[in-house]
This record gives structure tokens, sequence and C-alpha cells, in this order.
């Protein structure tokens, strides 16, 4: 009895995020389509952000981001995935997958530009020069 409260309290829980999610007039796109209009981080954040996805994220999707642990983050991978889709998972993850969620690092801006650039052809890390 208890478990059947508890999945009706779910589906109820879940109906009303589907609704919500929902245009409420004709032509206004649905929230979780289109994500909201962020700031552009700063090109030193940006800088940041090339490093941090090269190296954290390489060690599973691979160090040319090709695919490893975790699937491919090429544009052509991701070409027919939505960017608010992108950014979500950047930021909370994957359940039950190694994905982990990112939302203590980055902010929504963040993986927005992340998610943006993946598509694009993600930047290469600028070559540091030693001098000697």
């Amino acid at each position: 009895m208890r478990a059947a409260r508890t999945l009706l309290a779910l589906a109820g829980c879940l109906a009303a995020a589907a609704v919500a999610a929902e245009p409420t007039q004709p032509g206004q796109q649905a929230w979780r389509t289109e994500p909201r209009q962020q700031a552009q981080p700063t090109e030193q954040r940006q800088q940041t952000l090339v490093r941090m996805v090269r190296q954290d994220c390489g060690s599973c999707h691979g160090m040319r981001l090709t695919g490893g642990l975790g699937p491919a983050l090429t544009p052509q991978a991701l070409a027919d995935k939505p960017l608010a889709s992108l950014a979500a998972t950047i930021v909370h993850g994957r359940p039950g997958t190694p994905m982990p969620p990112w939302r203590a690092l980055l902010d929504e801006a963040d993986a927005l530009w992340i998610a943006t650039q993946l598509q694009l052809g993600f930047p290469e890390e600028p070559q540091v020069q030693v001098q000697r």
C-alpha cells in the first residue's frame, strides 16, 4: 500500500512537471526545448573551460573527445542532440551511468557555452610556450 502511494505521488509530480513544461500560448516554446539566453563566459573563463573539458571530460570521452568510456563528443555525434539537453547533461549528469553532475564547478551559462562549442567543434587547449 505504501509503495502504491509513493508511485502515485511520483506519477502526480511527473504529470505536473510535464504540464508545467508545456507552452501556455500558441507559438511559445516549452522551457526545456530552448535554453535561456545566458551571458557568455569571459575570455579567461572560456580558457579554463577548454582546459577542463580537454582534461577532465577527456579522461572518459577520450583526449580527442572521440569516445572512450563515454560517447564521442564530436560535432557529428552531437548533431541531432538538442542544445538544452546537452547542457542539462553537463550540469546534472546521467544517473545510473558514470557521467557525473558538474554543477559544483559549472553554472548554466558555462554548460551552455560548452555544449555550443562541442556542437561546433571544441577548441584545442592553447600550447604553452616555455621560455629559456
